[in-house]
């Protein structure tokens, strides 16, 4: 198949285009600038823009028939004014675009798999959430929630649209391990708050794996929680991360007004968190190859023998 990518260059990107590729898909990435001595692997091809501004890169998408969109800018930094702005434009305009662009497929067969978050169900302690469970009313939640209501939009031009609900990605080289790692290998690691707080997680190539089972399954649409079905407590996420690093992890926690102090208002995403299982790929026949945290950790932080 041919496919059209936002975000291909980044941490999730990066895998799922070489994982496309390998199984001899055509991708195509969009990126804001080609550099000239760019070295691009068989199989993809780049186009040149900015995904929250309309522009000639639109015309583009018509020749693809799955589009991934995986743009966002992170959420984890302090949230200023101006950052929320640019994590809720660059999602929603960038959405937006893609679904303008998709008119030009009208009446052809298209996937379109837009990337969302488990924020979209805002906090709810140890409440257990399924796909069905109703969106929270916090920053995070409103823009997953506003992110999807724009992806949908091209339903009625005929795509058939997944929402991609990502927990938090661990993998190699990078994401959540890249700033966890540092600190644990210092002997520093230590839960966060009450350390109770529900952390729902995905190896990366468990995730890669979702989007290429969800790109086949033509019978599957709307939203699935891309999480390994064992979400863990942060309290047992720093026991798994520092026994896979053979590091002791015998620190004090972090207290809650230390972390909301330094953070701001994005402290709550890692004092509160969600609890939540991937009900839909469970039942439609996904098999994940890591569905256990201490497992997941030993493969991405041992070298392979």
């Amino acid at each position: 198949m041919c496919v059209f990518m936002t975000g291909g260059t980044g941490f999730v990107g990066s895998a799922l285009t070489k994982k496309l590729t390998k199984q001899g898909h055509a991708v195509t990435l969009l990126t804001r600038k080609i550099r000239k001595n760019r070295s691009v692997p068989p199989g993809v091809s780049m186009v040149e823009g900015n995904p929250i501004e309309p522009g000639a890169w639109q015309k583009k998408v018509a020749d693809h028939e799955v589009i991934i969109n995986l743009a966002g800018a992170s959420i984890f930094r302090r949230w200023t004014d101006a950052e929320k702005r640019r994590i809720h434009d660059s999602r929603i305009q960038t959405t937006m675009n893609l679904v303008h662009a998709l008119e030009r497929r009208k009446g052809l067969k298209t996937t379109l798999l837009n990337a969302s978050a488990v924020g979209y169900y805002g906090f709810h302690g140890d409440e257990t959430l399924n796909e069905e469970s109703p969106p929270g009313e916090d920053f995070l939640a409103s823009v997953a929630r506003e992110w999807e209501e724009t992806a949908l939009k091209a339903e009625p031009l005929g795509v058939r649209v997944l929402l991609c609900r990502f927990g938090i990605v661990l993998g190699s080289g990078g994401g959540a391990l890249g700033e966890m790692i540092p600190i644990f290998n210092k002997g520093l690691g230590s839960p966060l708050g009450s350390g109770r707080q529900w952390f729902s997680w995905i190896h990366q190539m468990d995730l890669v794996r979702v989007f290429l089972f969800l790109m086949e399954r033509e019978d599957l649409s709307g939203p699935f929680n891309c999480t390994a079905p064992g979400p863990v407590r942060n309290k047992d996420l720093t026991e798994a991360l520092g026994e896979a690093l053979g590091k002791p992890t015998f620190m004090p926690s972090v207290p809650g007004f230390v972390i909301r102090m330094i953070k701001g208002e994005f402290g709550n995403v890692l004092l509160k968190g969600q609890k939540v299982r991937p009900e839909k790929l469970l039942n439609a026949g996904f098999h994940f190859q890591h569905p256990d945290l201490l497992s997941a950790l030993r493969d991405l932080i041992l070298p392979a023998p």
